[in-house]
């Protein structure tokens, strides 16, 4: 039980990889808000991680990238467990297009969920940590595509590049509160959204150096790992999840 007595946030987490990370978290101990913007997805997930968990898990549905939203996740938590050790800032979206004819609705929207959203959840946890004197660790999660261009994904990466810089910039704001900040990119997933794709698996498994794409599970044990009290000492790092695929990037049809 690692994380008994911690209490984390972890945003986009109905399905996939957010919702791994809260249920290990909540295997090993923790009491986890878990956010999705969809209730029914998140309230499905919640249910689904107590039934083992014994309600360790609680729903706060709403939009990640409302900074008021945001800020009341926060306030929420306090009021519910008294104090907040963990924050995951997982939610992200991706809207593809090409670069001429991208649009500025796309674009903005891109920036507010990934980068507003996340910036201003570090922000209002690292208020509630200094306060309690005790610490805390913040993760954001970015992507490969933060490191190797993919076509039409300009902003999408760009976004992800960005929260690398962040977690390095908030290294001189948080250290000396004791809060480790850092990021994990991970390559290609298996989840119920790549699954969509039916050569998704395929495709990845023939370019990937390790053979195959990620299981969930593959990423949340980085996530774990980095938030844990074993990782105090790492700031301000990323860690690429991805099977090698950055290190020969070959690019999928």
């Amino acid at each position: 039980m690692s994380f008994k007595n911690k209490v984390a946030i972890v945003t986009g987490a109905g399905q996939g990889i957010g919702f791994e990370i809260c249920k290990e978290l909540a295997k090993e101990g923790a009491k986890v808000i878990l956010n999705d913007l969809d209730p029914e997805l998140a309230n499905a997930a919640v249910a689904r991680i107590n039934e083992v968990n014994n309600d360790s898990c609680l729903a706060m549905p709403g939009d990640s990238g409302d900074v008021s939203f945001i800020r009341g996740i926060v306030a929420f938590t306090v009021e519910k467990f008294g104090s907040i050790n963990i924050v995951i800032a997982n939610a992200g979206i991706t809207l593809f297009g090409d670069f001429f004819t991208y649009p500025p609705e796309s674009f903005f929207k891109i920036m507010q969920v990934n980068l507003a959203g996340s910036f201003f959840l570090a922000q209002a946890a690292a208020i509630q940590m200094k306060l309690q004197q005790s610490g805390g660790a913040i993760l954001f999660t970015s992507s490969v595509t933060g490191h190797q261009a993919h076509k039409n994904l300009a902003a999408y990466g760009m976004s992800k590049a960005a929260l690398e810089m962040l977690a390095k910039n908030l290294v001189i704001e948080l250290s000396q509160f004791g809060i480790n900040v850092n990021t994990i990119s991970p390559g290609a997933t298996l989840t119920e959204r790549t699954l969509e794709d039916p050569e998704y698996q395929q495709t990845w498994s023939r370019i990937t150096p390790m053979g195959r794409p990620a299981f969930v599970s593959d990423i949340a044990n980085a996530a774990l790992f980095l938030v844990s009290d074993k990782a105090k000492h790492i700031t301000g790092q990323n860690l690429i999840i991805d099977g090698g695929w950055t290190s020969v990037s070959v690019s999928p049809e």
